[in-house]
């Protein structure tokens, strides 16, 4: 079921490694971290902020990562580099409460985790060559680890004061580090520093429409990630249930990754990626419409599925062809800029303000109107 790819000169453990932990460090932050925040008697609007700070650096930072790594060809060194820096900076947090010292340490935080991802993927994908369909297989090992968190962590903290989340972030980001420190270099050679053709690339309509819809996309997500756990929480879910329900999105998520090269042999890459804008459209507005009904909200985070596993499959694939040869460090930049940057920072802050002065219900309407347009701009634009 997990075996390794077939192809020689593959590092598969190395590299499940490193998702396997990186995922884990997501596992903890994103269901635990709004709750710590709350804890310390943050606001909504000052969890919005946060998360629009944090996101905010995914909008510049792997631009710039992605360039040092298309014209210098050291991804690995760069990931290494600032995994040991996003260490000490989490150390820091662990250390203070005080809200301007988080702003401020978890904004650089951003700017050096966000090295790490799409220079990754882009290193995967390159030692994978023609066999990129083995992604998934791969990939797969970092949901299992942020299944492996929520579950055992949604527990842990039932008995155990969220005080201790920034340590064990710590922890498990410092794991992640050293699982880099083994993982070989992909060969794929290097720009020279005046090259500029990538903007050949940039201007054309499917590459504008995609790069748009990742920004939607994420943007759709913001409220998910930044009020979803103290949504649950007001509700009356205990943080057993909110791990739980985290890690089932993450399960289905593992379903679809198993079957995901059968599934584009099917539908093909925009059919797919049509199918998970409309079904985020309908998980976002379940969310908020039925967060009293557990089978609906069941229902809801099964759609995780399409709405991430079946999105960020197809996407990576997408930036993969779109973005060719020795550009890919920059098109993965790119994505995770627009997506996970532009997109969360521009959706956590809406949504923060959105929470205070309209409710949940209007906040994931939001998210599923944001996601709706990302459809229409697909069926428009993209090909296949």
């Amino acid at each position: 079921m997990f075996g390794s790819p077939h192809q020689s000169g593959v590092p598969y453990w190395r590299l499940s490694g490193f998702y396997f932990f990186y995922f884990a460090v997501v596992g903890l932050y994103m269901p635990f971290w709004p709750l710590y925040l709350d804890s310390l008697g943050l606001d909504a609007k000052s969890i919005g902020i946060f998360f629009t700070v944090t996101a905010g650096m995914r909008i510049i930072a792997p631009s710039i990562w992605g360039w040092l790594a298309d014209h210098r060809g050291r991804r690995m060194l760069i990931i290494r580099l600032a995994l040991v820096i996003a260490v000490a900076l989490f150390t820091g947090m662990a250390l203070t409460e005080t809200f301007s010292m988080l702003l401020i340490m978890g904004g650089v935080f951003g700017f050096f985790w966000a090295a790490s991802l799409p220079q990754f993927e882009a290193t995967t994908l390159s030692h994978l060559g023609e066999s990129t369909y083995a992604y998934t297989r791969i990939r797969i090992w970092g949901s299992i680890g942020f299944i492996l968190i929520v579950f055992t962590f949604g527990k842990y903290f039932e008995s155990q004061p969220i005080g201790q989340l920034p340590w064990l972030i710590v922890m498990v980001l410092t794991a992640c580090m050293l699982n880099s420190l083994v993982i070989p270099e992909s060969v794929t050679g290097h720009l020279p520093i005046t090259d500029g053709s990538i903007f050949t690339i940039l201007k054309k309509p499917p590459v504008i429409a995609l790069l748009l819809i990742c920004t939607l996309m994420q943007f759709s997500h913001a409220p998910y990630y930044a009020f979803y756990s103290i949504y649950l929480e007001d509700n009356g879910y205990s943080k057993t249930w909110i791990g739980a329900m985290w890690g089932l999105g993450v399960v289905a998520e593992i379903g679809v990754f198993m079957i995901m090269r059968r599934l584009i042999q099917w539908l093909g890459l925009r059919q797919l990626l049509l199918m998970s804008l409309l079904l985020a459209g309908l998980r976002w507005w379940m969310i908020g419409m039925f967060v009293d009904n557990l089978l609906l909200l069941i229902v809801a985070q099964l759609l995780h599925a399409a709405t991430f596993g079946i999105y960020h499959a197809t996407l990576i694939q997408f930036i993969h062809r779109y973005f060719p040869g020795r550009f890919q460090g920059r098109g993965q930049a790119l994505y995770s800029s627009l997506s996970f940057g532009l997109g969360i920072a521009m959706g956590s802050l809406a949504s923060g303000i959105m929470w205070e002065l309209a409710g949940p219900n209007a906040t994931f309407l939001m998210a599923s109107i944001a996601a709706l347009v990302g459809y229409v701009l697909c069926w428009k634009y993209v090909d296949n």
